[in-house]
């Protein structure tokens, strides 16, 4: 059977997650609800990156084997014409035997937008964080860059997560600001449960003078997710999706969503 990727975003806010849960609808079982009523056959699909309830996604890569022959175009608009509000297919390609949306990464993207100001988001409910004590930008822009390199991320690391190893490779953290909004962007090997609402929490806490920038190498040390800040809301993160080696293709203007309204 051929096998294809799919790219997909989705506002997470009326899911439990990606991954199929028995207490509530996820955006793997609208996806494999989909597939029959397009083609006639059932459908498994594997994803490159299992977000977590309210979380969003913009590139959120799958592949599956097909069980019928279609169109490219098809696999986009037929599939979407049986997906729920808020999930959608944007692009579809074939792709070898050999490609596997989750284990031909090489990496992962995340941004989270946190609102900062002292009203609660009303526009942008859902969309973003919120945070309403103001931030010191340059605090975080220090704790961020002591995130690069290979860690032990067990301070930043949800009691539930079964990563095999707490050690992962940062390639890049980064927080910008642009009016009442603060974007914090990470790329990594791979991301612990709740990894990215962790750092984003304790940023905060440095960003509103609780601890210095210092304190991110001091919590990397430690190791103890006890020592860190809370877990920050999942409404501001976004999986900007997966990083492949060039010859797999993602399009261009994947993510012009988040891109495109910072400019």
């Amino acid at each position: 059977m051929p096998r294809y990727k799919l790219i997909l975003e989705y506002d997470g806010g009326g899911f439990v997650g990606w991954q199929r849960q028995p207490n509530g609808p996820s955006v793997q079982e609208a996806l494999e609800t989909a597939f029959p009523k397009f083609c006639g056959h059932a459908v498994d699909v594997a994803a490159a990156g299992r977000t977590d309830a309210g979380v969003h996604a913009t590139q959120q890569v799958v592949h599956f084997d097909a069980p019928v022959e279609r169109p490219l175009t098809a696999w986009v608009r037929g599939v979407n014409s049986h997906l729920p509000d808020g999930v959608a297919v944007r692009w579809a390609q074939p792709v070898g035997e050999e490609f596997h949306a989750r284990f031909s990464a090489r990496g992962r993207r995340y941004r989270y937008l946190l609102l900062n100001r002292p009203q609660r988001p009303g526009l942008w409910q859902g969309r973003v964080g919120w945070f309403h004590l103001p931030l010191d930008l340059a605090a975080m822009q220090d704790a961020s860059a002591r995130l690069l390199g290979e860690h032990d991320f067990s301070a930043f690391r949800a009691a539930e997560c079964q990563a095999k190893s707490p050690v992962k490779t940062m390639a890049h953290a980064s927080v910008r600001q642009f009016g009442t909004l603060y974007v914090f962007d990470f790329e990594a090997s791979a991301f612990l449960h709740h990894m990215v609402r962790n750092l984003v929490g304790t940023l905060v806490y440095i960003g509103k003078g609780t601890q210095p920038a210092g304190w991110l190498d001091e919590l990397l040390g430690m190791r103890d997710r006890k020592l860190a800040a809370p877990t920050f809301s999942p409404d501001g993160l976004y999986f900007r999706g997966p990083v492949y080696e060039p010859h797999w293709g993602l399009p261009e203007g994947g993510d012009d969503f988040l891109d495109g309204m910072l400019t």
